[in-house]
């Protein structure tokens, strides 16, 4: 072996032996595992606004189209009940046409409230209300993922540097930031705040 061979095994030891390295080697690890977290967290809120959005959607235009077909048996219950009050009507038809008016008085209070099946207009609201503020949940916590991801790549590559440069700046800069990524994350989780 050549002297600058052992010279060099020296220095790599010497190195691989420095606790400050071993710190930054650590961290950057943390760091890494963080913005993994932070990455999965801002994808499924990504996902679940999506999610909740559409579903929301489909709550409001069930309930709308229940609306239409109630707003139509009340105008139909309307004419029909109008219809009812001509003097010349012959009593079978009348009686034919009150039990026609009893169907639709039930199915538009059907419409209304069904919390049977909860495809009444009122279990619909409720559906798409409760699936508008976890749309709205997702949302609120997508924008913490995002700042956290942007800081704990950046706190990554300014460890790097210190590992490169062995400047302690860039260590307090890196761990600052690696702190906040770390607190955006979790309150993306929580929201605390």
């Amino acid at each position: 072996m050549e002297s600058v061979d052992v010279k060099e095994v020296t220095e790599s030891a010497e190195h691989a032996s420095d606790p400050f390295k071993t710190k930054c080697a650590m961290l950057v690890s943390a760091l890494a595992m963080i913005l993994a977290l932070a990455s999965l967290g801002g994808s499924n809120a990504a996902k679940e606004a999506t999610m909740h959005n559409i579903l929301a959607a489909n709550s409001f235009s069930f309930y709308q189209a229940k609306n239409i077909r109630q707003t139509a048996l009340k105008l139909a219950a309307d004419d029909l009940e109008t219809q009812m009050q001509w003097p010349q009507l012959p009593a079978n038809l009348k009686q034919s046409m009150a039990k026609r008016l009893e169907s639709y008085r039930a199915t538009i209070a059907r419409y209304e409230s069904e919390p049977d099946t909860g495809e009444g207009k009122k279990e619909l609201m409720a559906r798409a209300r409760s699936h508008e503020h976890e749309r709205d949940l997702a949302l609120a916590r997508d924008p913490w993922f995002d700042a956290a991801e942007a800081m704990l790549q950046i706190a990554i590559v300014l460890m790097s540097i210190t590992l490169i440069t062995d400047r302690r700046l860039f260590f307090w800069a890196a761990s600052g930031l690696g702190l906040v990524g770390a607190l955006s994350t979790l309150n993306g989780f929580l929201l605390i705040v």
